[in-house]
């Protein structure tokens, strides 16, 4: 009993010194903390995605603080975090963050795209991709087996029981990019949220071999760059590009899609309305309007007829600024516009 109590004795003196050591040793040897980086650190979600191209949190921290990485790199923090960061390192007049949502670049579902055969295998992607580059009778599509579902920690993408394909929740997507880097049919992107149109396939081959796979596939038969009359497409690989930049939001190249492979955003279309009391009739609007949308003689009040695809030129060129861009309630008729004869035009597809 005693040489039990001994050893007790002798193992709590032992503790005791080892403590006071490291409590020395700790303070010895401290490493002053940066508490600009602390603060920037607390700012941060701590999701630890890597969606920034940082290890975690911590590294983006230290690379912010070091002005290695812009105040707004953090994509699951958006522009909230950014703003927090911006006044904790002092920076006045931060341009608002786009926020990009994960965006599925395929349509294919078992409706549109056939099966080439039944795949039994592992229910991954990356298995399935491996054996005969998939089952989808589009080497393109979207395998639907929920590999993009098992990475995304926010539970912000699901596999739609009716297309079989994967579909993206905007309101609960941070932006980490986990299953755009996980999907190996790189069916996945990182698109702004905001972008009137979207291109939703990828198939880069020629028409007839898309369309002998797919029925909603593009079919790079050009309709979208001829409709758009800013420049804004060009074809690359027999599919379209756009330059977001040219792009002022008419939807025309959505409405000529024979296939429907572009999304419009028809919903939040919109139709120019001219103030009647503040119109002095100059016809700048008239001789800006590239869809024969706007009618009216030199020194009359103008109107706009169901022709107008909302481009909103006319409002940026209006000196009195008479013109006001608003929502339409009813779908664009093509056939309006001034001096047509009635003909035939697409109408816009629903997706």
């Amino acid at each position: 009993m005693t040489g039990i109590l001994i050893a007790a004795v002798v193992l709590g003196v032992l503790g005791l010194i080892c403590g006071l050591l490291l409590t020395v040793a700790n303070k010895v040897f401290e490493v002053p903390s940066n508490p600009q980086r602390d603060a920037v650190r607390a700012c941060l979600p701590g999701a630890n995605c890597g969606g920034c191209g940082f290890a975690g949190c911590d590294a983006l921290a230290d690379a912010i603080v070091e002005l290695k990485a812009p105040i707004s790199a953090c994509p699951v923090g958006g522009q909230a975090v950014a703003d927090q960061i911006a006044e904790i390192m002092g920076v006045e007049d931060l341009p608002d963050q786009v926020r990009n949502i994960a965006t599925v670049v395929c349509q294919g579902s078992s409706v549109h795209c056939r099966d080439k055969f039944n795949y039994h295998g592992i229910q991954d992607c990356v298995a399935a991709s491996l054996v005969n580059d998939g089952n989808r009778s589009c080497k393109y599509a979207c395998l639907g087996l929920g590999t993009c579902v098992r990475v995304c920690q926010f539970d912000a993408i699901h596999i739609d029981p009716y297309t079989g394909i994967a579909k993206v929740d905007p309101d609960k997507c941070q932006s980490c990019g986990a299953c755009v880097n996980a999907c190996p049919k790189n069916v996945l992107s990182l698109q702004p949220e905001t972008v009137p149109v979207r291109l939703l396939c990828r198939a880069a081959e020629e028409g007839f071999l898309v369309s002998d796979n797919c029925k909603i596939g593009c079919i790079g038969c050009e309709h979208c760059a001829n409709a758009c009359k800013f420049g804004a497409i060009t074809m690359v690989n027999h599919l379209p590009v756009f330059d977001m930049s040219k792009c002022v939001g008419c939807m025309m190249c959505a409405e000529e899609c024979p296939t429907g492979a572009i999304w419009g955003d028809f919903d939040n279309r919109q139709i120019a309305e001219i103030d009647r009391d503040l119109c002095i009739g100059c016809t700048i609007c008239k001789r800006t309007c590239k869809f024969e949308a706007i009618s009216g003689e030199l020194k009359q009040v103008h109107e706009v007829n169901e022709a107008c695809t909302g481009c909103g030129e006319c409002a940026k060129k209006c000196p009195k600024k008479a013109i006001n861009m608003h929502v339409r309630k009813h779908v664009r008729d093509a056939n309006a516009k001034v001096g047509t004869t009635k003909k035939e035009y697409a109408v816009p597809k629903e997706n």
